[in-house]
């Protein structure tokens, strides 16, 4: 990673804490079809949880125990997975099956989630909009369900912590190779004093190569002062006649009333279940770890890539 260690300019730090996140899941998830065609992409298993649950773990994890998912249509069965099952509790109890049942407690004991539905699928500064009433005045984060962050390098307390000493949105930053830039949106920085914090100065949205600021990207984790809900609302449609995000972040970035735009610079763990490899990559490697499936499954990786090679 790059060293971006120099002076931070200094700012009021936030009054309130971050205890909320909104996980915008109103994607249709095309890219998984005939899958998705009636199973939501956030349900897809990543070994034996759906991905979306991971995410919920992560923002649990970091003290965001309010959830709100901005759902579409036919999202129902995340609902579902959320709530309790009487019938199946009752039948797991029934059997003395108590390690699967706490496995399904676990989902609706995780937060106290709420659900609300983004109606028109205009982008992700709209679905963040959706949360406007129930998050307030307070900071709060939002996480994109196809992104998994690997827990053993978790970014988010390190976001929450920058944006609490700034007052200002923190976004999360990787570096990526320069013929995927057009894949992101990506920051233009400047330094702090603090190391793998940067200040964002502009935002552009998906750019062609030649056009990238930088080579960081914004991946699936924000952190958001309660500025960004004006900010959206003065935001018009921009790329795909979509109310984008990164947009109003930009404006945020480039007004010297507000808080500013900061980035943490992510060199940890990250999958992106939209993509059918990548998706691939975290089912076998979060496989590979578990203590009743990582040796019989690293024993059979190893032959099956010996043969590959034979």
């Amino acid at each position: 990673m790059r060293d971006y260690a120099v002076p931070m300019s200094n700012q009021a730090p936030s009054s309130a804490t971050v205890s909320k996140a909104v996980i915008p899941v109103a994607g249709l998830g095309t890219r998984f079809l005939p899958a998705t065609k009636a199973m939501p992409k956030e349900m897809l298993p990543v070994v034996d949880k759906p991905a979306l649950q991971y995410v919920v773990e992560e923002a649990v994890q970091a003290g965001l125990t309010d959830v709100l998912m901005v759902t579409g249509r036919n999202k129902r069965p995340l609902e579902d997975h959320f709530d309790r099952v009487d019938g199946l509790e009752s039948a797991l109890q029934a059997k003395g099956d108590d390690r699967k049942l706490e496995l399904v407690q676990q989902s609706s004991e995780l937060a106290d989630i709420h659900f609300v539905r983004q109606g028109d699928p205009l982008g992700l500064g709209h679905a963040v909009l959706k949360g406007e009433l129930h998050v307030g005045s307070e900071p709060f984060a939002v996480l994109l369900g196809d992104d998994l962050i690997d827990e053993r390098t978790p970014i988010l307390p390190e976001m929450v912590e920058v944006q609490q000493r700034t007052g200002g949105c923190v976004v999360a930053l990787m570096e990526v190779p320069e013929d995927q830039v057009s894949l992101y949106g990506c920051a233009a920085v400047e330094p702090t004093d603090s190391d793998g914090v940067v200040k964002v100065t502009d935002l552009v949205e998906k750019p062609a190569q030649e056009d990238a600021p930088s080579n960081l990207a914004i991946i699936g984790r924000y952190v958001l002062a309660p500025e960004i809900f004006p900010a959206l609302h003065r935001t018009e449609p921009g790329r795909g006649n979509e109310i984008q995000l990164t947009d109003a972040l930009k404006s945020l970035a480039a007004d010297p009333e507000s808080n500013g735009v900061y980035g943490v610079v992510f060199s940890g763990g990250r999958f992106d279940t939209g993509d059918k490899l990548s998706y691939i990559q975290a089912v076998v490697e979060l496989a590979s770890r578990r203590e009743d499936l990582g040796a019989d499954l690293r024993a059979w990786l190893r032959g099956f890539v010996a043969d590959l090679d034979d």
